[in-house]
């Protein structure tokens, strides 16, 4: 199933029938930026997101996915590309990992 990493947090803190206040204390940040989290209004910095991993030990890697293809999902779409800019993108990469 594909979702944002907002809704991804949102599953895991209601799997475990926690409250917003009761996540953002464990993790230290406020409940409203938790909640604007979850609902994709904000992103999380990496930090976040390793304290909300190790928090519901989850997967850091797969919630840095999350949040890295949101990334790019909203780059993509306030550019108002096309998709294939993913296939030269992949190109870049592959080119730019040769040059490190």
């Amino acid at each position: 199933m594909i979702s944002s990493f907002g809704e991804q947090l949102r599953s895991l803190r209601e799997q475990k029938q926690l409250s917003l206040r009761e996540v953002a204390t464990e993790i230290g940040i406020d409940t409203s930026l938790l909640g604007k989290i979850e609902r994709d209004e904000r992103q999380p910095t990496r930090e976040q997101i390793k304290l909300v991993a190790k928090f519901f030990k989850f997967d850091e890697n797969k919630l840095m996915r999350e949040h890295l293809s949101d990334q790019l999902a909203y780059k993509i779409i306030e550019a108002d590309a096309d998709i294939d800019i993913l296939k030269v993108a992949e190109q870049k990469i592959e080119y730019l990992k040769t040059k490190k």
